[in-house]
């Protein structure tokens, strides 16, 4: 019993040093990523200027016709353009970043490391993270000088930007799956773009999904992006929940349990 107890110890923790060590590992490889970026921040731009152009093409395109006046239009706008933000920056840039990296050896190298497979990919991740974070950031700022309000509170503001950040770090495994296997950014760009578009384009952003035809309203309310942007509203404006929020959550487990594992599997091989 004594040395059953004490094998089972030594695996236990061997196992908790792995983890500890896959963690500690990532948020190196995340600093060196952050570190790049300082010098390099065409990333973090793209990922701001493409929503806040977004942002004021639409408020100013629809919100006449759609909302009656852009003041109110821009209440109901922002959340799914704060969505947007985090979803570009993961479907995009993430991907191109690895796929980058992957090109120019640099994860060849990190192979010589003695570190965990997976802590490159899981790195480049939180540091993504951090650049949402300031992205988010500076659409705030931009969406409060064109007069939006938050209705709800601070702590409802916070919820709806972990939501849209959440969303985003889980919806951003499918393009590192894509990175891994096609290693080459410019078909990781054109394959993420191709799918961003309906994703984004054809969900409750621009308008509310009843308005739609029946073809793009089917797809509006199965796409997991509405139900994020619904959620976001919601906690920003006090809008009706109507579930949203679980299957938001729901949906960014999904996206994580399936393509988390298949990008850690496909950077594996490929190594």
């Amino acid at each position: 019993m004594t040395v059953a107890a004490t094998t089972v110890d030594s695996i236990s923790g061997r196992r908790r040093r792995r983890r500890l060590g896959l963690l500690r590992h990532s948020l190196v490889l995340a600093r060196r990523s952050l570190a790049k970026t300082s010098r390099n921040p065409g990333a973090v731009i793209n990922g701001v200027i493409t929503p806040a152009i977004f942002l004021v093409l639409f408020l100013y395109l629809f919100g006449g016709s759609v909302a009656g006046s852009t003041r109110d239009y821009l209440q109901y706008l922002f959340p799914g353009i704060l969505v947007m933000g985090a979803s570009l920056a993961g479907m995009l840039s993430t991907g191109v970043g690895i796929a980058v990296d992957m090109k120019k050896g640099v994860f060849d190298r990190f192979r010589s490391l003695p570190i965990g497979r997976t802590a490159p990919l899981l790195g480049s991740l939180l540091a993504d993270m951090v650049r949402y974070l300031l992205g988010v950031a500076i659409l705030f700022g931009l969406a409060y000088l064109l007069g939006f309000r938050v209705q709800t509170g601070l702590l409802s503001a916070l919820g709806a930007v972990a939501l849209a950040i959440t969303f985003g770090f889980c919806l951003s495994w499918s393009t590192v799956l894509l990175a891994a296997t096609l290693r080459d950014e410019s078909a990781v760009l054109a394959f993420s773009f191709i799918a961003f578009l309906p994703l984004q384009l054809g969900t409750s952003l621009a308008a509310p999904t009843d308005t739609l035809p029946g073809w793009l309203r089917t797809w509006a309310e199965v796409n997991p992006v509405t139900h994020v942007i619904d959620a976001s509203r919601a906690l920003l404006t006090g809008t009706p929940m109507e579930g949203s929020l679980a299957l938001s959550l729901t949906w960014s487990a999904v996206l994580l349990v399936t393509f988390c594992p298949l990008a850690a599997l496909a950077y594996g091989r490929r190594q």
